[in-house]
């Protein structure tokens, strides 16, 4: 599942100042979406790169500032997403039907105007609970904020429509965030996030980013032979991003069997420390990347995404820089995972590191009988992907 943060900048927030204050430490945070009235899209547009939803006007003022605009010779912004529910039977503004028994739906919310994609509902009771489960049988994206209670409507709705729609709801802070991330075990889609505080909007995104993480389970394999093959293509993969001392890659030449290859974290006597490096082997190996997919070490390049893990086994996305490919000596590693046998080729060279057992170790003092960090998968890959085949590494 893929999470999502929306930030409300709407007029409910305060004037445009205050809008935009909130917008801007949002696009410096890295939110996905910016949820504001359908006059602001234009605005948010000049502000940075970032999807927009707006709550939909009424639709013949709509049509007037269209055409106002048009008279101008200005384009009429267009928002990514139009949200119906504000200032209507979504947000209590407009009662909902007296004989309301689950028959009103988005088109209820629509008012004849066809551009809405999504549902705003505030959650003041069970019948509005039981209203926005109704509206989210036609919504791409259903808004949820709860008023008196919010767990308990999340986890019905995550029950009954959570296959439906993107679930958003509304929260506060960014612990509420991961509450929701986190309920019934699958969690909700997106949160809608209400506050000005720049330090919650990035801790907000740091837990959607934790949220959509996968969690490895990293095993030892025993060194069977370290041998001297001389000179190869060696990547060293440069990232955007700096690197913790127990981080690294996961690099090996049989996709079913990567190996745990330190970043250059560690000061020598010889060579500076560069944390934000991965020295990681021959162009042929195979290195993880998020979604659980491989690519070739000769396939990156600038601007695509790796997969970083650490010695406990989690993960996050790191931004290649660079790619640096250099012929240099290189050791063959072989190592034996439950009478499977895996390998890959790394660079003889003391400033490449990798856990083992005993402790981080350079390449250069690996022994047989050591015990190497290892990812394992009894599975082939074809292009990348994890297949269910039969395939011959040796």
């Amino acid at each position: 599942m893929t999470r999502s943060v929306w930030l409300k900048a709407d007029s409910t927030v305060g004037d445009w100042e205050t809008r935009k204050k909130r917008i801007t430490a949002g696009l410096e945070s890295g939110v996905d979406w910016v949820l504001v009235d359908e006059d602001d899209v234009g605005r948010v547009r000049d502000l940075g790169d970032v999807k927009v939803a707006a709550f939909l006007q009424d639709a013949e003022a709509f049509v007037l500032d269209a055409e106002e605009q048009a008279g101008e010779g200005e384009p009429v912004a267009r928002a990514d997403a139009y949200i119906v529910g504000k200032d209507g039977e979504g947000d209590g503004t407009v009662d909902l039907p007296s004989d309301f028994s689950g028959s009103a739906d988005l088109t209820t919310l629509r008012r004849n105007d066809d551009r809405a994609q999504g549902a705003y509902v505030r959650i003041f009771d069970q019948d509005y609970e039981s209203f926005a489960e109704e509206a989210a049988h036609d919504a791409e994206f259903t808004l949820v904020v709860g008023e008196n209670w919010q767990i308990i409507p999340l986890e019905n709705l995550i029950a009954r429509i959570g296959d439906e729609t993107d679930l958003i709801t509304g929260v506060t802070t960014a612990e509420e965030a991961k509450t929701a991330f986190e309920t019934l075990e699958l969690g909700a889609d997106g949160v809608l996030l209400d506050s000005d505080s720049p330090d919650e909007i990035r801790k907000t995104v740091e837990v959607r980013d934790a949220a959509e993480r996968e969690t490895l389970e990293l095993t030892w394999a025993e060194v069977t032979a370290v041998e001297r093959t001389g000179m190869a293509d060696r990547v060293c993969v440069d990232t955007g991003n700096l690197l913790e001392h127990d981080e690294g890659m996961l690099v090996g030449s049989m996709g079913r069997g990567l190996f745990f290859v330190h970043a250059e974290t560690a000061e020598s006597p010889y060579v500076a420390s560069r944390p934000f490096r991965v020295n990681a082997g021959a162009v042929h190996a195979y290195v993880r990347t998020p979604g659980g997919e491989t690519k070739y070490l000769s396939e990156l390049k600038s601007g695509d995404e790796v997969q970083v893990v650490n010695t406990d086994g989690q993960t996050r996305e790191a931004i290649v820089g660079r790619v640096k490919i250099e012929k240099r000596p290189m050791f063959r590693v072989e190592a034996d995972v439950g009478g499977d046998r895996i390998e890959t080729l790394l660079q003889n060279a003391e400033t490449i590191k990798v856990p083992t057992s005993e402790g981080r170790k350079a390449v250069t003092d690996l022994q047989e009988g050591d015990e190497m960090l290892v990812y394992y998968e009894d599975t082939a890959r074809h292009f990348g992907e994890a297949v269910e085949e039969s395939i011959i590494e040796k």
